[in-house]
């Protein structure tokens, strides 16, 4: 076991009774088993959005037997974080030039005690993950999601003023910056000198097509748009994590999509991108083209961090991962597809990196 992975088992151990005891006289009690604290977790933190340590857990309410999730912390940050997203999914409920209505688990409890943030909301049961839905299935309800977000434009100086304040607002200087905080990120790692070729590359495209990129500012975009952070019941789309919503370029979440299904359902990226180029402009699929070449850069960082706070296989895997990321990224340099065989050679690689825990804590997850 790694320092910091010895460090987190010891946060938890410290934080879980703590927690329990605060949801007590909400009669809230905290389920046995806890398989999003499991695995990778402790390695998880956000590049491009405040994101302080937290626990998401999973409870009952011993009343109504309903099942519930918590997510809990007494970190700055992440008290931070859990007001934001309190904001951001109030604001979104109640903007006046929104089109469409986005659906969000009912709160239950917010409880602000002893230094502790605690949010308790409704655990949204699903018939099964939407990686196990039928294709037609999940691109109707992805394109549907997607388009809601652009359908939600702050066009006026009041609009941006209302967003700026709660969501931030996303310009095409904002992403080139992002983009040189990335590549410094992996700069420092000599192993990684043929990542920085493609990375510079990104890099120059994303700065001489900027105006492409402020082009479509102004729209409610998701930075974390794939299938952990949404569920579907009764034909309905929850979105579960508010405090990834922004305002910046429309194509921002479909490029975090698509890059996700590049490894989890080809078929269905294939399919959108075919949406895209039958029924968007030629502008919108250059920026979206700009758009997924940003996120891969990020990814491709997130993994490159992470290599001070792992080891043995866990380091071993995550450089794998910056390595197929960045196959993934010269492949959209060059308008095509990475081949299916890199592919399943990196999934082959991965599952026999993953530790068991990881493997319990990605069931269901997508």
């Amino acid at each position: 076991m790694s320092t910091h992975e010895q460090q987190w088992q010891e946060y938890l151990a410290k934080e879980l009774p703590i927690i329990s005891s605060l949801l007590l006289p909400f009669h809230i009690t905290l389920n046995p088993e806890q398989p999003h604290i499991k695995g990778e977790r402790f390695l998880i933190q956000a590049l491009t959005t405040t994101s302080g340590k937290k626990l998401i857990l999973l409870g009952t309410d011993t009343k109504t037997n309903q099942s519930v999730v918590i997510k809990a912390t007494n970190d700055y940050l992440g008290k931070q974080e859990l007001k934001h997203e309190r904001k951001c999914r109030i604001l979104l409920h109640n903007m006046n030039f929104s089109y469409e209505s986005f659906h969000s688990p009912e709160e239950l409890h917010f409880i602000e005690e002893q230094g502790y943030v605690v949010y308790v909301g409704e655990f949204i049961e699903q018939s099964s993950s939407f990686l196990e839905r039928p294709l037609e299935q999940q691109f109707a309800f992805a394109l549907r999601a997607l388009k809601a977000q652009e359908r939600t434009r702050a066009t006026t100086a009041e609009h941006l003023h209302r967003v700026k304040q709660v969501f931030g607002a996303r310009t095409s200087a904002e992403y080139l910056l992002m983009v040189d905080g990335f590549i410094k990120k992996v700069s420092g790692d000599d192993s990684f000198a043929n990542v920085l070729p493609p990375l510079n590359e990104a890099k120059t495209m994303l700065t001489e097509h900027r105006s492409r990129i402020e082009q479509y500012c102004g729209f409610l975009t998701h930075t974390d748009f794939v299938p952990h952070n949404f569920r579907i019941k009764d034909d309905t789309l929850f979105l579960l994590d508010f405090s990834s919503l922004r305002f910046g370029n429309k194509h921002e979440s479909w490029a975090r999509f698509l890059n996700f299904m590049t490894l989890y359902n080809p078929a269905l990226e294939t399919l959108l991108e075919r949406y895209v180029k039958d029924n968007r402009s030629t502008e919108e699929c250059e920026s979206l083209h700009l758009m997924r070449l940003f996120r891969l850069t990020e990814i491709i960082a997130y993994y490159a961090l992470t290599l001070k706070r792992s080891e043995g296989s866990l380091n071993e895997l995550n450089r794998t991962r910056v390595h197929f990321w960045t196959d993934v990224l010269r492949a959209e340099l060059n308008n095509t597809k990475i081949s299916t065989e890199v592919v399943e050679t990196y999934k082959a690689t991965r599952d026999n990196l993953r530790s068991n825990d990881e493997k319990v804590r990605q069931v269901g997850l997508h």
